[in-house]
């Protein structure tokens, strides 16, 4: 038989997959503290000394005061008019309106304050996952301390099953000093997203965190606290604290909105202040009166509420989804998410090995090599790939299914003898006897160089071996002995062992995608084994290298492109997810985030929409906006179609009320200074009142879901708005004119027409701005349709009857008006919808860069064309190539068939 040393040269060589792994730098000051003796450990006065330098083994604390997050719910644009609002009413004495408005800003406030109060600290789920104790070398004696007393420079023990307590460095000795052979085994998927775990040996970094699975060996602590690989995640959540997505398109509505109303109603206040000086009219009280009443009705100030409740009742509707809703926000912005990064292990994969189609050598099926392999297993070994082997003979042989359950033995055969992992020799062996024909014979199981070279060689197999590698496969080689010779060994094949995809996770990126969302890998894993899974999910196999993403021969625009354009990246670190995420944004993207690990928390942060799916770590449940409880990513799915319904109900509501906002502003402003007419308090304050908790049942309205990602588009909505706006104040004038003048109607009952007409023609509006096209294309629920009515019906009797009666200045104004100005706003709504949907057809961003040409829309339009003309050429050469390619198929096809008649 050959020696091992003749064989690789004769022989093709098993190509080791290097395993790249981040490492920490040490400072040279760090590296002269940490040369402490293993035997004796530091001294108390070295201890005191490093504790006062580096502070606690623990991260920062930062809590947030309850009662002043709940007073963040009174701040922003639309916020601040209302408490204006509300200080003016106070100052005139108006205290029904004073009630109302403080009423309206407390119900939104415990609505947010409520839903997101209900998020835990991040930064208190990262300290959790801390070890609390720890062992010690110190003076001399090995102590149990607690890790939060841990300096750089301790040197502490290590074993299996152990939470590692801090970064610290192996130093390759036992607890008393002997010479260690074995690797320990590090499971740090939550750390860097690693499906396998990571053997480490002297002189080797282990990370915070991370879990022991194997061995047990000396370390030297080099870091501590925020000084961390978790500490610097804690430190990347921190900083996160950027306003959402939904925030800053309200306060975009909001400013508009406002700056209208206050240059308007100063306009009013400056010219009755003047116009009617020295009358009772002209009192600044009664004028201020009169400007807050306007303002009341104009402010959207039910906008928040509405929204807020919308949302709200859109995340019970995703929690009986399995769906959590943290971030009440989130529910709107994930309508918007047009990238979804994703993390690999336990998201997209099981995070567990798996048996994988195995290599044979002729004469044994995967049946056979699966038996062997159980065979030379160890049953009590906690070793993930023993595990999976053994899981993977139970599941597959019915010899092993048909035992008694707890048992360990393979039913007609015996393990006479066993000798269990060995670093030296790398594998297992077991004497085994048929008990049927009583032979005896030998099965080993172990690295593929190994057995290859126990079996003296094997070319095919080398090449097999090398073959799984490059696609990130773990092999595992089998023999066993000859028939009567136990001595003699031969190969009976290698085992391939994967973290298998999800079995729904392919199914969901392609519903993804069919949605508009582009669904991108980000992980800590190889890249060979990224490549491989995203191949497996159908995903593209652009799959680059974390390394991209720092490189410092690139432009920032550069980086971005890559970001953009590649389906993920590989062995990347929390501030490498943090980084893409930042990109996508920066690129104007809403960006999607999903892990469940410590490695993921910073970039769900960052998110604009951070989701933590299924059996996810606390940090990443804390840091997320959403969590999934159930496993995979299927779920999402369903969050995005709600969300997306959940969207078109906030856009329509927004849309209606700008109308009604703009409408009312305009009529009012004009009407003031043309005619000097107002309309009483009350009536303007039951059409805020009615109209607004009317419009609150549109969140059980049925609505269109868009296939693509939904945009405010914010230059479309003002638009609109404003087109709809002067419309409806069109027929605000001529309604006032006609009743006014053609039928001379009395001022009190003018007050009742014009109250039911500003009350009835904006509401209806709602029917058309909650679809994109002709309302009856999605007919509107039955009960949104019956409130919306209702609240009219209520005007109605208001108005024919007078009453608020003579004291208010109002009377009744009869049926005929009442009907027909109700009538009239009803066909009026339908006129206005073919002109909605008009502009939506007429309207994009290349008429929007020529109507309003600003530097940024030129500039964007260019790019987008250049995009075009790009997409284009590279459409143009793939059908070249494949033009050249199906000739070629069709020529091989010919030949194919006319060879056998040459």
């Amino acid at each position: 038989m050959s020696h091992p040393e003749d064989l690789e040269k004769k022989h093709e060589v098993v190509e080791e997959q290097a395993h790249h792994e981040h490492e920490d730098e040490i400072s040279p000051e760090l590296e002269a503290l940490i040369n402490t003796n293993p035997s004796t450990g530091l001294t108390s006065s070295e201890i005191e000394e490093r504790l006062a330098k580096f502070g606690k083994n623990e991260l920062p604390e930062k809590k947030t005061n309850p009662f002043l997050k709940f007073l963040m719910y009174f701040t922003g644009p639309i916020s601040y008019l209302i408490e204006i609002a509300c200080i003016i009413a106070a100052v005139v004495g108006d205290w029904i309106d004073f009630g109302i408005i403080l009423a309206l800003l407390f119900i939104n406030a415990f609505i947010g304050f409520i839903e997101e109060s209900k998020a835990e600290s991040a930064l208190d789920a990262l300290r959790q996952t801390l070890a609390l104790k720890t062992r010690c070398w110190r003076d001399g004696k090995l102590q149990e301390i607690d890790v939060v007393d841990l300096v750089p420079g301790d040197v502490i023990v290590l074993r299996l099953g152990d939470i590692v307590p801090a970064d610290a460095r192996l130093l390759g000795i036992g607890v008393t000093g002997e010479a260690t052979e074995g690797d320990l085994q590090i499971d740090q998927s939550a750390l860097t997203g690693e499906s396998l775990p990571v053997s480490k040996n002297k002189g080797n970094t282990v990370y915070s965190s991370s879990i022991v699975k194997q061995g047990q060996q000396l370390a030297v602590v080099t870091k501590t606290g925020e000084n961390t690989f978790i500490g610097r995640a804690a430190n990347l959540i921190a900083i996160t604290s950027e306003e959402g997505h939904f925030q800053k398109i309200i306060a975009k509505i909001g400013n508009v909105l406002i700056w209208s109303t206050v240059v308007l109603v100063i306009i009013i206040f400056v010219y009755q202040m003047v116009h009617f000086r020295g009358t009772e009219e002209g009192n600044w009280k009664n004028v201020l009166e009169n400007c807050l009443v306007l303002t009341v009705a104009a402010i959207p100030v039910g906008l928040p509420t509405v929204m807020s409740v919308t949302m709200a009742l859109g995340a019970k509707q995703l929690a009986k989804k399995q769906v959590i809703v943290k971030r009440l926000t989130a529910v709107e912005e994930m309508a918007s998410v047009s990238v979804l990064c994703s993390d690999k292990t336990g998201t997209l994969t099981l995070n567990e090995l798996t048996f994988d189609e195995p290599y044979l050598e002729k004469g044994y099926t995967a049946d056979d090599i699966l038996l062997y392999s159980y065979l030379a297993a160890e049953p009590g070994a906690n070793d993930p790939i023993e595990s999976a082997v053994r899981k993977a003979a139970e599941n597959s042989l019915q010899v092993l299914q048909a035992r008694q359950e707890g048992s360990h033995d393979v039913p007609g055969y015996k393990v006479t003898s066993f000798l269990p992992f060995n670093p030296t020799t790398k594998m297992t062996q077991a004497t085994v006897a048929n008990l049927e024909t009583q032979d005896i014979f030998k099965v080993a199981k172990g690295a593929p160089q190994v057995i290859i070279n126990l079996v003296g060689g094997n070319d095919d197999a080398v090449r097999a071996v090398n073959a799984l590698a490059k696609r990130g496969l773990r092999a595992l080689g089998v023999a066993r002995t000859i028939p009567g010779n136990t001595e003699v060994y031969e190969l009976v094949g290698m085992i391939s062992l994967l973290d298998p995809p999800r079995p729904d996770s392919g199914a969901t990126i392609r519903e993804c995608n069919g949605m508009g969302v582009d669904v991108k890998m980000v992980t800590g894993d190889q890249l060979i084994i990224a490549k491989e899974v995203a191949a497996r999910l159908g995903m593209g196999r652009v799959i680059l290298d974390a390394n991209h993403l720092v490189d410092p021969s690139k432009s920032e625009e550069e980086v971005t492109e890559h970001c953009e354009r590649a389906d993920g990246f590989a062995q990347v670190i929390p501030e490498h997810k943090y980084r893409v995420v930042e990109l996508l944004q920066k690129k104007g993207l809403l960006v999607g985030m999903t892990g469940d690990g410590v490695n993921d928390a910073p970039a769900l942060k960052k998110a604009n929409v951070g989701i933590a799916v299924h059996g996810c770590t606390d940090a990443a449940r804390s840091a997320a906006d959403i969590v999934l409880l159930a496993p995979g990513l299927s779920t999402i799915v369903d969050g995005i179609k709600t969300s997306r319904a959940i969207f078109q109900r906030l856009r329509s509501y927004a849309l209606y009320r700008i109308t009604s906002t703009i409408h009312f502003l305009v009529f009012m402003f004009i009407i003031t200074l043309v005619e000097d007419w107002n309309m009483p308090a009350v009536l303007l304050i039951m059409i805020c009142v009615l109209n607004d908790a009317a419009t609150l049942v549109i969140s059980v309205d049925n609505t269109q879901i868009s296939d693509r990602p939904d945009k405010w588009r914010i230059g479309q909505l003002m638009t609109l708005s404003c087109i709809l706006a002067i419309c409806l104040a069109g027929l605000s004038f001529a309604t006032f004119y006609v009743a006014r003048d053609v039928f001379h109607v009395d001022n009190d009952v003018l007050h009742s027409i014009m109250y039911l007409h500003i009350s009835s023609a904006p509401h209806f509006v709602i029917f058309s701005t909650r679809v994109p096209g002709y309302w009856w294309e999605q007919p509107p629920h039955w009960l949104f349709t019956v409130c919306i009515l209702g609240t009219q019906v209520v005007a109605l009797f208001f108005s024919v009857y007078g009453v608020f009666g003579p004291r208010e200045h109002v009377a009744p104004c009869g049926w005929p008006w009442g009907l027909a100005v109700l009538g009239i706003s009803l066909v009026y709504f339908m006129l206005l919808d073919v002109i909605k949907v008009w502009v939506f057809r007429v309207w994009n961003f290349k008429l929007t860069a020529y109507l309003f040409p600003t530097p940024a829309r030129k500039r964007k339009l260019h790019d987008r064309q250049e995009e075009v003309i790009k997409h284009k050429a590279v459409k143009e050469s793939w059908n070249k190539v494949y033009k050249v390619v199906e000739t070629y198929r069709v020529a091989h096809a010919f030949n194919r068939q006319t060879s056998p008649a040459v």
